[in-house]
């Protein structure tokens, strides 16, 4: 018997990029969508992609087929899951939120860079970040999953075997990051119309991300340590897709860099290391739950660059998601998870 999946705000790049990862899925199925904006509306009405393939509605969000379903993901702002993923959990309805409301275990520090009180301690302590790389153990546990975000994935992976190797200064790490388009969302918005990014290249949130937080706390708990982290994004005119281009100052010389990384990440599907000499783009993961990483040794400056890609809807979020929902309910953790990048 197929898994009854729930999505909650599905009107979103997110949102219909679970859809389609799902309508492939061997053992999960749609039952229920919701948005208040479109309730009453056929998917393929929205979501043109979808016709022929579904004849599912929108409902609202406190609609009943909700609570027949095994599993919730929540695509939507922050403070909407933090508020109603409890009513799903005690009918023993497991939950996934894309969000941000359960990715920063301390409240105090979550309610600084989301502006509003986290009123769900008890449910932000039972969270598990979702990185199956990292905590697989912990997710297949769990009931409720905070699934990381796209930034943080890029970079999280790009790190991990330097810091728990202590092949790294922890004091100095620069993370020189680039999204799409799409990660900003599927709201109108001035700054992301196509006459605003084309032909264009910024950078924004310098001051502040809200994914620093997030990023900072997973590297910690690696490392065992404090993390010294200047994390920039930029917004590259593109419709999908993550680079994160870290800095780091190599301690000692005498580990084979290249094979530490094929050593930790061997048995990882969804994780792959590239050749010396050879560099990721973000095309090769496109469309698809792959992280592709390669690194570099500038011998003048004694640093180590990391080059990490994924797609921010695939691995970064919707994708990532499923794997997540496959550890949980017991599946085999790459169901439906290994469409190959597109090229072109």
């Amino acid at each position: 018997m197929k898994l009854k999946v729930g999505i909650i705000g599905g009107s979103g790049y997110t949102g219909i990029e679970l859809l389609r990862l799902l309508h492939q899925h061997p053992g999960a199925e749609v039952h229920a969508i919701t948005s208040r904006a479109l309730q009453g509306k056929k998917l393929y009405e929205v979501f043109p992609n979808m016709h022929g393939m579904s004849d599912l509605s929108y409902l609202l969000p406190d609609d009943e087929k909700l609570f027949e379903c095994d599993v919730v993901f929540f695509a939507t702002p922050h403070g909407v899951a933090m508020n109603s993923a409890g009513l799903f959990l005690e009918r023993n309805i497991k939950v996934i939120d894309l969000g941000a409301d359960f990715r920063i275990t301390d409240s105090a520090i979550w309610s600084e860079w989301y502006n509003m009180e986290h009123t769900q301690e008890s449910l932000l302590n039972e969270a598990v970040y979702g990185q199956p790389e990292i905590k697989r153990s912990a997710i297949k546990d769990a009931r409720l999953i905070a699934n990381p975000g796209c930034y943080p994935t890029a970079v999280i992976l790009a790190l991990k075997p330097l810091l728990e190797n202590n092949l790294i200064d922890p004091s100095n790490i620069i993370a020189d990051c680039k999204s799409g388009a799409s990660g900003a969302g599927r709201n109108a918005n001035q700054a992301t119309l196509l006459c605003e990014i084309t032909e264009s290249f910024k950078p924004y949130g310098i001051s502040g991300h809200r994914h620093f937080p997030e990023i900072k706390q997973e590297l910690e708990s690696i490392s065992g340590g404090t993390i010294g982290l200047t994390f920039t994004p930029h917004l590259v005119p593109m419709s999908r897709g993550i680079e994160a281009t870290i800095y780091a100052d190599l301690i000692g010389s005498d580990t084979d860099i290249l094979t530490c990384y094929e050593n930790a990440y061997e048995n990882e599907e969804f994780v792959k290391i590239l050749p010396e000499g050879v560099y990721p783009e973000t095309r090769s993961v496109k469309s698809s739950n792959y992280c592709q990483i390669s690194i570099q040794y500038v011998e003048h400056s004694n640093k180590l660059v990391i080059m990490s890609v994924i797609d921010n809807l695939g691995k970064g979020a919707a994708g990532q998601a499923i794997q997540n929902m496959n550890l949980m309910f017991g599946l085999d953790e790459k169901e439906g998870l290994l469409e190959i990048g597109l090229l072109p």
